[in-house]
């Protein structure tokens, strides 16, 4: 089965490098997309003098170890675990799909950690706006299965529009997260 993917940089990417992102993101390092085209611009960190570039894929799952998640506690505890620095709890994973963490993530689990919040409302805070999904490679063998089909460059009022969203989806969380702390 072969799913579409995009991925926002300031490079066209032809051949990703599982081994460049962060270690400690959401599912551990690895090269990050989405099924999404309209969500990649969230993604967007703009750069004086550069443009910014939506590349396109396709990846073939057939013969890759693909593991699935949902907003559910499991989700939880292994974005917590990669966001700890943790060692990875599915190193023999291909590749991961699930939800992304809204963009208050680390406000939600510091607030976790501090004993403020049990799980059951942090993961409810979590849930807080639009389920987007991601997919991330994270062997050499699912960059194998990837073909790159082409990029585009975002032009400065999508860009904006995806600013827009972003503001709209922080307030939203804001003010759940009011509510829960009965502020």
């Amino acid at each position: 089965m072969k799913i579409r993917l995009y991925h926002t940089g300031h490079e066209v990417i032809q051949c990703p490098d599982i081994h460049h992102g962060r270690v400690n993101a959401d599912f551990g390092q690895g090269f990050y997309l989405s099924d999404a085209e309209a969500f990649v611009g969230k993604w967007v960190h703009e750069r004086r003098g550069q443009d910014v570039i939506v590349n396109t894929y396709e990846l073939e799952l057939d013969g890759l170890n693909v593991l699935r998640f949902e907003r559910d506690e499991t989700w939880l505890q292994y974005i917590t675990s990669n966001r700890g620095f943790q060692k990875d709890a599915y190193p023999e994973v291909d590749v991961i799909i699930g939800p992304i963490s809204n963009d208050t993530i680390y406000d939600t689990l510091g607030i976790l950690a501090s004993g403020f919040f049990d799980k059951e409302e942090s993961l409810r805070l979590m849930k807080v706006g639009p389920t987007y999904y991601q997919t991330v490679l994270k062997s050499e063998k699912a960059v194998s299965n990837l073909t790159w089909i082409g990029s585009r460059v975002l032009e400065q009022q999508e860009i904006n529009q995806f600013k827009d969203i972003n503001k709209r989806e922080e307030k939203e969380y804001l003010e759940e997260l009011t509510k829960a702390m009965n502020i």
